[in-house]
């Protein structure tokens, strides 16, 4: 296993880390975790090098803790980080914060965890977390010995992100969502880089778009040939961003034994700078390849914001395009209708034409919305 240097904090983390939101299940029932199973891929991956492992909350609908409790006794707990994150949407008042983390620490059958976050933050859920005074309680659960590392998980746009990071100079890592295409999204390379720059250790999420460019359509598949090494999808999602040295430790929420072994296989060969000059150009033609690959021609200016109806406008388009674009239609299904609210969906569209009068690019609103609300609503 490679390792890597993990901000300001004297410890080295393994290029992978296991994110347990993703292990295998039972009939598809999110908390019933085939435990054998997941077991033996966590000790497999552990025994290859693995030292950091990432749950939360809410993870297999309460289930991941618990499970890690279990399976992480005796050797296998002296051996790794643990990292989880306090719900923050499950905070109404100051007295929620310890006992949310008490309840995690029963649940991880652990004293100390190594690493916590704040899950999720956005401007919404910051601004009522700090209004808590959610930072002294931080100190203090440092200070009594309950956590020992103080971060935070991101989901918004970099204005925001940056916002947060300015507010406190006690964070030591945060986690963004990152790869080859989200370039720009949310925190994107700027917020890789801003995160860095201040000795932030800094946690990819996503590195294959949630298992969107594991398997591409064939027009990108043909590009991935032309490499003079010859490479999984996943594995060059992996190496673009193990290639980036602010890039300090790549999650990878693993469902399978033949994804342990082959992304620890990846890691092992890891390190800034792999890439070769002509492999970093093809990635970007990969990326374009896609881009190209879009439906709707949305930029995400967001001009046709605020529907007088409350459409998620650009929300709703991004999610079609990703499922055209990435040939996965079931992820356009689950996106729709898990991530869009239903007074935001493309049924509350009343055909007033505003939003197309804004539109820079002519997109065809009002018909998109109806189109799209037939094909994934639920």
């Amino acid at each position: 296993m490679k390792y890597r240097s993990f901000g300001n904090i004297d410890w080295q983390a393994s290029a992978l880390g296991f994110g347990c939101m993703r292990l295998p299940t039972q009939d598809g029932e999110p908390g019933a975790i085939r435990e054998n199973e997941a077991a033996d891929m966590l000790h497999y991956a552990i025994d290859h090098g693995v030292n950091y492992l990432d749950t939360a909350y809410p993870y297999h609908d309460g289930q991941s803790e618990p499970f890690l409790g279990r399976v992480l006794q005796g050797k296998y707990r002296e051996k790794v980080k643990l990292a989880t994150k306090l719900p923050c949407w499950e905070v109404e008042e100051k007295g929620d914060f310890d006992r949310l983390l008490d309840e995690q620490l029963k649940r991880l059958d652990t004293e100390q965890i190594d690493f916590y976050l704040l899950h999720a933050l956005n401007k919404k859920s910051w601004k009522k977390m700090h209004s808590l005074g959610v930072l002294s309680w931080l100190e203090n659960a440092r200070s009594s010995g309950r956590i020992a590392h103080i971060g935070f998980s991101f989901h918004d746009e970099f204005p925001v992100f940056k916002e947060i990071i300015d507010a406190y100079q006690g964070w030591e890592f945060c986690q963004i969502q990152y790869n080859y295409m989200d370039v720009k999204y949310q925190a994107g390379k700027k917020g890789l880089q801003y995160a860095a720059d201040r000795g932030l250790a800094v946690v990819i999420m996503e590195p294959i778009r949630g298992g969107r460019l594991v398997d591409p359509p064939e027009a990108i598949q043909s590009l991935w040939k032309k490499a003079p090494i010859q490479r999984s999808p996943a594995a060059w999602a992996l190496h673009w961003l193990w290639n980036q040295p602010e890039v300090s430790l790549v999650l990878s929420g693993m469902s399978a034994m033949s994804h342990v072994r082959e992304n620890v296989a990846a890691a092992e060969r890891s390190q800034v700078g792999l890439l070769t000059q002509e492999e970093q150009e093809l990635v970007r033609e990969v990326r374009e390849a896609y881009q190209a690959l879009s439906l709707i021609p949305c930029t995400q200016c967001e001009y046709c914001l605020p529907c007088p109806n409350g459409v998620n406008i650009p929300r709703i388009l991004q999610i079609y395009n990703d499922s055209i674009m990435y040939d996965k239609p079931e992820y356009g299904i689950k996106g729709y209708n898990n991530w869009i609210p239903e007074e935001k969906r493309a049924d509350q569209c009343e055909v007033c034409g505003e939003c197309e009068e804004k539109c820079p690019q002519g997109i065809a609103i009002s018909e998109w919305m109806e189109k799209i609300h037939q094909e994934l609503a639920r």
